[in-house]
C-alpha cells in the first residue's frame, strides 16, 4: 500500500473520531446556564426587562465566579418566587423581604451566601408634637402597621415583643401600603406606626417633620442564596467577587444599579434564627 493511500486512511479516520466525539477536534460542551430569581417585594414596580438590566451587571459577577452564564428571572409574585425554590428551579436567589431567601435555607436546601448593607430595621415613627418618649410608651397606642401577613408587620411586631409590647392585645390597625401608615398619622387615626427602614415613608420621615421613635434590632436585608447544587468552593468564590465590588468603579455601578451599598457575607446566623425570630 502506497504511503499516499496510508496517510489518506489516517486523515479520514481522525475526522470519524472527531465526528463521533471521540478525537482531537471534539467540541467543547457550552457553557452552563444557570438562573439567577430575582424578587423586590411588593415595592419593587419593575417589568421583567428592566429587572433584567438591574440585575446584569450582578449576574455577571455571578457567573464570573462560577465560570458560567447567569440568566436573571424576575419572580413578581412571592408564590412563584417559592416554587422556584421549592422545585430548585432557581440555581440562586436574591429577595426581599428576607423570609422567602430564609426559607429558602431552613426548607428547600439553599445555602446562605450574602446579605446586603444596610440592614434591614422596623422604625417606630410617630407625628409631629406627639407626646411619646420612648418605646415603653407605645402600650396603650393605636398602633398603625403594614397588612398582618407582611414581612414588615411581623418584623415590626417581633421587635414590640421583645420590648413587652404584645400586638395582638393592642389597638391595631393594619393598612395595605407602608405609605399608609404616614396617611394614618398624618391624620390622627393612629398614635404611632411601624414601617420598614428602607421603604421611602422611612426615608423622607424627619425630612417631612416627623419622628422616629424607636429603631429596632438590624436583620439582614435583600438576601442572597445558592441552591445545594452549587458547591462550597463556588459559593466562596461568589463570596470574594461580592465583597471585592467596592474596589473598583465597576463594581461601584453594580452596587449602585440595585440599590445596596455593599454585601455582608458574615450574617448567615442572623439569617438562620430570623424566622424563629418572626414566628413563623
Amino acid at each position: 500500500m502506497s504511503r499516499t493511500v496510508i496517510t489518506s486512511m489516517a486523515w479520514t479516520l481522525a475526522l470519524a473520531a472527531s465526528l463521533l466525539g471521540t478525537g482531537p477536534a471534539q467540541a467543547q460542551a457550552p457553557a452552563q446556564q444557570l438562573v439567577l430569581g430575582i424578587s423586590e417585594g411588593t415595592s419593587g414596580g419593575l417589568d421583567h426587562a428592566q429587572v433584567i438590566t438591574k440585575y446584569q451587571g450582578l449576574a455577571e459577577v455571578i457567573g464570573k465566579a462560577l465560570k458560567a452564564k447567569v440568566s436573571v428571572v424576575f419572580a413578581r409574585e412571592f408564590k412563584q418566587l417559592e416554587e422556584g425554590m421549592q422545585t430548585g428551579r432557581f440555581d440562586l436567589v436574591m429577595a426581599r423581604p428576607s423570609d422567602y431567601p430564609a426559607r429558602g435555607m431552613r426548607d428547600y436546601g439553599y445555602s446562605y451566601i450574602a446579605s446586603t448593607k444596610p440592614d434591614g430595621q422596623c422604625f417606630v415613627i410617630v407625628p409631629k408634637g406627639s407626646a411619646l418618649k420612648t418605646i415603653n410608651d407605645v402600650k396603650g397606642q393605636r398602633i398603625a402597621l403594614p397588612e398582618q401577613i407582611a414581612y414588615m408587620s411581623r418584623f415590626c411586631a417581633a421587635e414590640l415583643r421583645d420590648k413587652g409590647i404584645l400586638v395582638d392585645r393592642e389597638n391595631v390597625q393594619f393598612v395595605r401600603e407602608q405609605a399608609a401608615v404616614g396617611f394614618y398619622l398624618d391624620n390622627k387615626f393612629a398614635d404611632v406606626g411601624g414601617v420598614a427602614s428602607y421603604s421611602g415613608i422611612a426615608k423622607k420621615w424627619e425630612k417631612d417633620g416627623g419622628r422616629i421613635l424607636h429603631k429596632s434590632v438590624a436583620q439582614p436585608y435583600f438576601p442572597l442564596v445558592a441552591h445545594k447544587r452549587i458547591k462550597p468552593e463556588q459559593l466562596k468564590a461568589i463570596q470574594e467577587e461580592l465583597l471585592a465590588l467596592p474596589a473598583s468603579e465597576a463594581g461601584k455601578d453594580v452596587l449602585k444599579r440595585i440599590g445596596v451599598e455593599q454585601f455582608d457575607t458574615t450574617s448567615e446566623p442572623r439569617m438562620r434564627e430570623l424566622l424563629k425570630w418572626l414566628n413563623i
